[in-house]
C-alpha cells in the first residue's frame, strides 16, 4: 500500500494545530488538507473522492465533531480519528459510539498519532470503503466480515462461531448480498440435495445465525426475511 496515495482530511478550528498535523503527516509522505469546522469538512468530503481518513476535533463552531461524524456515517465509512482535550472515558465512549474509529487526547504524542493514522489507513486501503467488498478472500457488508480462506466470520471485529451449515448459508448470502434466495434454493445449494418441504429446516438455521450476528434478532440489521419470497443479507452501499 502506498501511503503517498492517501489524502487525510484534518479538521480543527485551531489553525495552528491543524497546520502542525498536516506538516507532521507530510514528513511521512502522507498528503493532507485542512478544514476548520464541521460544515467545511462535509463540503470537502462532498467535492473530493480521494480522502482516505479524517482527523476530527470534537469542539468546533458551526458543526461539532460528534455531529459531523454522524453526518459522515450516513454515507461513508472512512476511518475517523477524533481529537479532544477531554480524556474522560465517558467522552471516549461517546465519540466511539457516534461512529469514530479511534480517539486521541490533546496534547497528543506526534509519533502515536502517526502510528494510528498509518494503522487505520492500512486497514482501510486493504478492505476498502463500507459496503460490499471482495478482496483477498474477504467478503464485507456493513460490520460483517467473512474470511473465506480461514472460514471465519467477524461482526464488528468480534469472531462469531458458526457451524459448517451456518457458514455455508452466510457465505452464499454474503457473496450475493442484496439478492433474495428462497428456502428451497438455499437448501439445494447448501445441502446439495433436492428441496422438498424444507422451509422449517432453513428457517431454524436462519434463526440461529441471527442470534449470533444480530444485536437484536427480532429487529435484524443484516439477515432479512422478504415475506413470501425468501431470505437475504442486506447490501450496504458506500
Amino acid at each position: 500500500m502506498q501511503m503517498q496515495n492517501s489524502v487525510v482530511l484534518v479538521v480543527d478550528d485551531d489553525r495552528e494545530i491543524a497546520h502542525a498535523i498536516v506538516k507532521l503527516l507530510g514528513h511521512e509522505n502522507i498528503r493532507a488538507v485542512c478544514a476548520y469546522d464541521g460544515m467545511e469538512a462535509l463540503d470537502i468530503l462532498s467535492s473530493r473522492s480521494d480522502i482516505r481518513l479524517i482527523i476530527l476535533d470534537i469542539m468546533m463552531p458551526k458543526l461539532d465533531g460528534l455531529s459531523a461524524t454522524m453526518k459522515i456515517r450516513e454515507s461513508r465509512n472512512l476511518p475517523i480519528i477524533m481529537l479532544s482535550a477531554k480524556s474522560e472515558d465517558s467522552d471516549k465512549i461517546l465519540g466511539l459510539s457516534m461512529g469514530a474509529d479511534d480517539y486521541v487526547t490533546k496534547p497528543f504524542n506526534p509519533s502515536e498519532l502517526i502510528a494510528r493514522v498509518k494503522s487505520h489507513l492500512r486497514r482501510y486501503m486493504y478492505l476498502g470503503d463500507v459496503g460490499n467488498v471482495i478482496k483477498k478472500d474477504i467478503l464485507m457488508t456493513g460490520d460483517l466480515e467473512l474470511d473465506t480462506s480461514s472460514k471465519q466470520l467477524r461482526v464488528s471485529g468480534e469472531e462469531v462461531r458458526l457451524t459448517a451449515t451456518e457458514y455455508k448459508i452466510v457465505e452464499l448470502l454474503m457473496k450475493n448480498a442484496g439478492r433474495v434466495f428462497s428456502a428451497e434454493e438455499i437448501y439445494s445449494r447448501v445441502w446439495n440435495e433436492e428441496a422438498f418441504g424444507v422451509e422449517n429446516t432453513v428457517m431454524v438455521h436462519i434463526r440461529r445465525i441471527r442470534e449470533k450476528i444480530e444485536i437484536n434478532p427480532k429487529e435484524p440489521k443484516y439477515l432479512k426475511v422478504v415475506w413470501g419470497i425468501g431470505y437475504k443479507i442486506e447490501k450496504y452501499q458506500p
